[in-house]
């Protein structure tokens, strides 16, 4: 992904005028609100004018008159009247708790929060106070402003993740690309390898060398299967994971120095789990090179099988530094290394092997300055 100066231009320009476009959104709705809030607050004074005007009157007013037709025009705006002897009435409220004292107060206390009580005076003579809330448009204009928000930062959100996913997914691509094409040159000075090795055979040398050069030659094989099946679905077979991780602990041993105390145990002596078996080997050797290089090359390494059933655990154990408990998760991301060289990739490869391959599990299982345990966990045949 192209990240230039042009682009960062680009896209701090268009953050801005995002942010622009929802400012101006929000404050022509408080706007809206405030104006609202004004039109609804002179239409009570109105209406509380009209009521003094209607109880200085002695006279019975007509239906028809200015006066009822400014009390009947308010259909929205809920209203509690308290006359100057302790009456209260009632508008655009529920009916059924008209009666209720408790729920009066209560709203009255609500009313005075949301707008300012309207004195209804007669000749300095006060009649009574006039206490309304706000209409259902207005309640609804006051949360618009948070929806907006709220959408807003679901569409945020949803076209974060769809970036995210989509970067991805080209760099597994690209991972993917750069290891096909990694064991596809070596293969070539590979197959040399092995013409070369054949006809050392044929020469009076000491068979012991052509026997060692077999065995790298083995080993860049597998590294090559290895790096062939990175971006592809692998196939598993039957194999005794007993076995499998004593041979790869066994070559590991046999590799390292001698400063490294190894260890092997195991409470089954043979155990079928679906593998591929050099991904598998290539995990058990990720593991036990990281507890080797969190060590700095002294130290030892205990790797045990645990079979419990229906689940079996391979632990790795090493006598390191140990890892923050902060750490745990972040540690089989991408490119996170504690190491000065290299690029972070191996426990991320351990994790795709594990969990994408094989369906199984990988987690620190336990960390401290004595050292650590990696738990991989996989389901058994049985």
């Amino acid at each position: 992904m192209n990240f230039s100066p042009k682009n960062k231009s680009s896209n701090l320009i268009l953050l801005i005028a995002s942010f622009g476009i929802v400012s101006l959104i929000l404050l022509n709705t408080n706007s809206f609100f405030k104006k609202f809030k004004e039109e609804e607050r002179l239409k009570m004074e109105i209406w509380a004018t009209a009521q003094s005007e209607f109880q200085q009157s002695s006279e019975e007013m007509d239906l028809g008159n200015l006066h009822l037709k400014v009390f009947q025009n308010n259909t929205s705006t809920p209203m509690i009247l308290v006359n100057k002897d302790g009456s209260v009435k009632t508008n655009n409220m529920s009916t059924e708790k008209v009666g209720d004292s408790v729920y009066i107060q209560n709203q009255i206390l609500k009313f005075q929060n949301e707008n300012t009580p309207i004195s209804i005076d007669q000749q300095g003579t006060h009649l009574a106070t006039l206490y309304y809330g706000n209409s259902e448009v207005l309640n609804k204009l006051k949360y618009y402003p948070i929806a907006l928000l709220l959408i807003i930062f679901l569409f945020a959100a949803v076209i974060f993740f769809f970036f995210k996913t989509n970067k991805a997914s080209e760099q597994n691509k690209l991972w993917a690309g750069m290891a096909k094409e990694t064991a596809h040159q070596i293969g070539t000075p590979l197959s040399s390898l092995l013409g070369w090795n054949e006809l050392l055979k044929t020469e009076n040398i000491n068979p012991e060398i052509t026997k060692e050069i077999a065995k790298d030659i083995s080993r860049l094989e597998t590294i090559t299967e290895r790096f062939s099946k990175i971006g592809s679905l692998p196939k598993l077979n039957t194999h005794d994971i007993v076995k499998e991780t004593k041979d790869a602990y066994e070559y590991l041993k046999l590799r390292s120095s001698k400063l490294i105390e190894f260890s092997f145990s195991s409470n089954v002596k043979n155990l079928d789990v679906m593998l591929n078996k050099s991904l598998f080997n290539w995990t058990i050797e990720n593991l036990v090179k990281n507890g080797i290089d969190a060590m700095k090359g002294k130290g030892s390494i205990h790797i045990e099988i645990i079979n419990e059933g229906k689940q079996v655990h391979v632990h790795v154990a090493d006598t390191g530094h140990g890892i923050p408990k902060s750490n745990f998760q972040a540690i089989f991301n991408p490119g996170v290394t504690s190491k000065k060289r290299g690029w972070g990739l191996g426990l991320s490869l351990v994790k795709r092997i594990v969990e994408e391959y094989h369906k199984g599990k990988i987690k620190v299982l336990s960390s401290n300055k004595q050292g650590t345990v990696m738990q991989l966990t996989l389901k058994t045949l049985s």
